[in-house]
């Protein structure tokens, strides 16, 4: 059985990692999805955690100097 998409239908992508909010691919990965291993795609799954905390770190909220 093939791996699973991770999409949530929910496609933003942050301009600043070029990952997406919602399933946290680049544009790439998501068009490529089908054409993939499952290898790969169990690579990019298995990614997840730390490119969420990324896109949180990129697009967190700025602290402004005194």
């Amino acid at each position: 059985m093939a791996v699973k998409s991770p999409c949530i239908e929910l496609c933003a992508f942050d301009g600043k990692t070029g990952l997406c909010t919602g399933c946290y691919r680049t544009r790439e990965e998501a068009r490529g999805w089908k054409k993939m291993t499952d290898h790969r795609r169990h690579q990019i799954i298995n990614e997840r955690a730390r490119r969420q905390a990324r896109v949180g770190r990129e697009t967190g909220p700025r602290v402004k100097g005194d």
